[in-house]
């Protein structure tokens, strides 16, 4: 037990260890129970780092951080649309630079699951297809389809043959161990009727027969022939079981969290029920898991999909969209990896003895004649309860874990958190503010001069085009822009019977969406959008006609094209019609005559997002706000220091943003998430993507990151296109940063109940400790904010004492801490004195780091 212990104690200051050694030019197999690397059983813990939601300046930081965390693997779908946006032009640089991503993990010491696809899902734009693949005759996405499974071999074999020309497949010495062909197909197979099983073994078979030396894999594939290991995704995998007993139990996507869509509040997942679903994978034979996302990271440019995706893809992760570690989600997370991996000899070596301790209790035994481990589950949602295990008395908290490496000594239980918490900062350019709540973000005008450029509506230029009939937007734009301008003329003599009071019509416009804005005469007349639920859009307007010609432009925008469903591909967008005039008896349907067409704007088409010095740019003592279609240019210094940047875009409406000519993606401030639905979230009991939520009532996405790569010394420009009327003047720039570090732990139980992986023995017990570190190098304790033994109540940067509270505590963990870059003490009496004798206390301290 003491031997135990102790390495988990070292555990808590050293770093994983660095299995990229033990599997240079490693054979990588599998059995019932695991991945075997080079003869030997493996438990893996994986995070999904997508690499062109980052940048390659953010990769080393984000990977290190993982590393920290515990991870032995990162998994990386693979983005077709980004590599190849031409047909047989391909494109690897900057933020899709594949081979420089897995090289950089490589360089860490971590392992690589390429999950190459090539469809994806992941919440981007049209499933990571490129567009010009919908226009390949006879083509169908997915299913037994030659010109399809001509392009999505050729594709692969490409991403094959570029990994294993830089000897990056664990087979040649590199540290990609899996990779993954297809995704999520069996959750629609189904509508492909027969074809779809043929597509899938051709699949399979196209894979093998890469020869990349590491097994592949199918997830959500039941029917995943033989020898693709088929895999789970969900907020819980502990119930599945692969198709054969000679593959393991793996799971590629346990959703840390779940995705933002305009117009919908934020979801997050409590770290409980993560570590909880965790814990039960490995106490029910699972052997690798991944979280889905680990760094969700960014869409920038028009990546996103949906529709509706927003541009921030942070996902509740255990690194923020910005590359900040969220506690308390990383560090119990961590302390979760090394309790399993106390039991990793045993996990690989047997299957488990299952037994019921109780109602709702589970005991999983993994033993052989020199390994023993255990895991007691309590899955109940109501009680805690206490129970015998091997002649010992164990509480199990409802909803949670235990850990036994030696089943005998919890090392971690699920519920109960002694990893240290943070709050987060938000710091204004030239204005001192600071927030401990991360959706407390007030906004700050920053004074900076602007000048604008007014986007012309309707066609406006050289390359319109008219056609009869009302066209399908995917197919006329090939998305190489959110916009389509559909324009006609009408002639208006007066007499019409769609017309009442003289001039007066209702416009009619039915979409697919999925927002639509109405000009008459080139004057606004009115918007319609849709949502994440529905993508359609009516509008009804009464308008004003005048007697002669008049006109109509209809502006159709995209947010994002649909990325999952079976036959996703043909959902459409754009004004499908009717387009009507209606009047009180009578109406004109304007669908099938001819109209003008003009793909994008035409700021677009000059590159006006990129111009810095053109003067085509107006200025003004009073700029035009809160009126439609105009572009807005500024310059700014960049921001000092290191710290994330991010742009607060309140009183902006609807548009995209340019710095230094790279797009940080679409915002959108006014959608609003809606005022219900948001309430204290019980981390006990099954979760769902709607269970948990936060910022209802609020923009559902007010903050943008911009990366520090994309900020050059002195001067900067930014460049908007505002779609719906804002005001720039009222947009900030604001840094993030990690502001006061906290834990809160309590004392243990008496007997022999609960000895924590951060605990160690003193006196013949077991003392749980406070473990307290600085997030940045070079940073150090410089002072302590509160500190309380007793019983303290709060969260990190609003602590209260309560009724009984040490007087020695804040001189003892001065002493303790200040100066260093990490400290630790114990959660014990015999250091902090008992100020109330017979009472449960805790530790609360709350530190900052400079």
């Amino acid at each position: 037990m003491k031997d135990i212990l102790l390495f988990s104690l070292s555990l808590l200051f050293l770093q994983p260890l660095f299995l990229w050694e033990l599997v240079v030019g490693a054979n990588v197999t599998y059995d019932h129970r695991a991945l075997v690397i080079d003869g030997t059983r493996r438990v893996l813990i994986s995070g999904s780092i997508h690499y062109p939601r980052s940048t390659p300046e953010m990769w080393p930081g984000l990977i290190e951080k993982s590393k920290a965390g515990g991870l032995d693997v990162i998994e990386t779908y693979v983005f077709w649309n980004i590599h190849e946006p031409v047909r047989n032009q391909y494109d690897f640089e900057g933020r899709k630079d594949l081979v420089k991503f897995v090289k950089t993990v490589a360089e860490a010491g971590l392992l690589v699951h390429l999950r190459i696809g090539p469809y994806v899902c992941a919440e981007w734009n049209y499933g990571g297809f490129p567009l010009w693949l919908h226009f390949i005759p006879g083509i169908k996405f997915r299913t037994d389809n030659e010109p399809f499974k001509a392009e999505m071999q050729k594709f692969t074999a490409k991403i094959v043959d570029m990994m294993k020309q830089e000897n990056l497949y664990a087979s040649q010495g590199g540290p990609i161990i899996l990779s993954q062909i297809e995704n999520e197909y069996g959750n629609i197979d189904s509508a492909y009727g027969p074809a779809a099983k043929k597509y899938i073994s051709w699949s399979a078979s196209m894979a093998t027969s890469l020869d990349t030396g590491v097994p592949w894999v199918m997830c959500q594939q039941a029917d995943a022939p033989d020898p693709i290991i088929n895999t789970c995704n969900g907020f819980y995998c502990d119930q599945f079981t692969p198709n054969s007993n000679k593959k393991p139990k793996m799971w590629t996507e346990n959703w840390t969290g779940w995705f933002l869509s305009f117009g919908g509040a934020v979801p997050y997942r409590p770290v409980e029920d993560i570590a909880f679903a965790v814990a039960r994978f490995f106490q029910r034979g699972g052997t690798f898991q991944n979280y889905y996302m680990y760094h969700g990271g960014t869409n920038f440019d028009r990546t996103s999909g949906g529709p509706f995706i927003a541009t921030s893809y942070d996902y509740d992760a255990p690194i923020d969209e910005y590359g900040i570690i969220r506690q308390p989600k990383w560090g119990h997370l961590k302390d979760l990896h090394k309790a399993i991996k106390l039991c990793e000899k045993a996990l690989v070596a047997t299957d488990p003895t299952v037994s019921s301790l109780a109602p709702n209790v589970e005991a999983h035994v993994y033993k052989t004649s020199t390994v023993c481990a255990a895991f007691l589950a309590n899955i109940g949602t109501q009680s805690d309860v206490s129970v015998t295990f091997n002649g010992k008395s164990y509480h199990l908290p409802s909803w949670s874990v235990s850990i036994l490496p030696d089943c005998q000594n919890v090392v971690l239980n699920t519920a109960q958190i002694n990893s240290q918490t943070t709050s987060l900062e938000i710091k204004y350019q030239n204005f001192k503010h600071q927030s401990s709540d991360e959706s407390d973000v007030s906004s700050k005008a920053l004074q900076l001069d602007w000048t604008f450029v007014k986007e012309p509506i309707g066609i406006s230029v050289s390359n319109a085009f008219a056609k009869p009939g009302l066209l399908e937007q995917i197919n006329t734009t090939a998305d190489v822009s959110d916009y389509l301008w559909y324009s006609i003329s009408v002639e208006i003599s007066g007499d019409e019977s769609f017309l009442f009071n003289g001039t007066q019509s209702n416009l009619h416009v039915e979409s697919l969406g999925h927002v639509l804005h109405a000009f008459v005469n080139k004057k606004y007349s009115g918007s319609g959008m849709g949502n994440s639920g529905n993508a359609k859009v009516t509008l009804e307007k009464t308008i004003m006609l005048s007697k002669g010609s008049n006109t109509i432009d209809l502006l159709s925008a995209t947010v994002g094209l649909q990325n999952y469903g079976a036959f996703f591909d043909l959902s459409g967008a754009g004004i499908t019609g009717p387009v009507k005039l209606k009047g009180q008896d009578a109406s004109l349907d304007l669908s099938s005559k001819e109209w003008t067409y003009q793909v994008g704007l035409q700021g677009e088409q000059s590159g006006r997002f990129k111009d810095s010095g053109s003067s085509e740019w107006g200025s003004l003592s009073t700029i035009p706000t809160n009126q439609p279609l105009i572009w807005y240019k500024t310059t700014f210094d960049a921001l000092e220091g290191n710290d994330p940047i991010a742009i607060d875009f309140t009183g902006m409406g609807k548009g995209e943003a340019w710095v230094n000519g790279q797009s940080i993606g679409r915002y959108w401030p006014t959608y609003i998430a809606p005022q219900s639905g948001c309430s204290s979230c019980n981390y006990r009991g099954a979760f769902n993507s709607g269970k948990c939520l936060k910022n209802c009532g609020k923009p559902s996405q007010q903050l943008y990151h911009v990366p520090r790569s994309f900020i050059q010394p002195g001067s900067n420009t930014l460049v908007l296109f505002e779609e719906m009327g804002g005001d720039p003047t009222k947009i900030s720039f604001a840094t993030r940063q990690t502001g006061s570090v906290c834990a809160h732990v309590s004392e243990l139980h008496s007997g022999p109940v609960d000895a924590w992986s951060s605990s160690k023995q003193i006196g013949g017990r077991l003392s749980p400790m406070v473990i307290l570190e600085c997030p940045y190098p070079n940073q150090l304790i410089s002072s302590i904010k509160f500190a309380s033994f007793g019983t303290p109540h709060g969260k990190c940067g609003n602590f209260d004492h309560g009724k009984c509270s040490s007087a020695s505590a804040l001189a003892v963990v001065q002493q303790a801490c200040i100066g260093l870059k990490n400290c630790s003490m114990d959660v014990s009496p015999k250091l902090f004195g008992d100020p109330c004798k017979g009472v449960s206390k805790s530790l609360a301290v709350e530190v900052v780091c400079s």
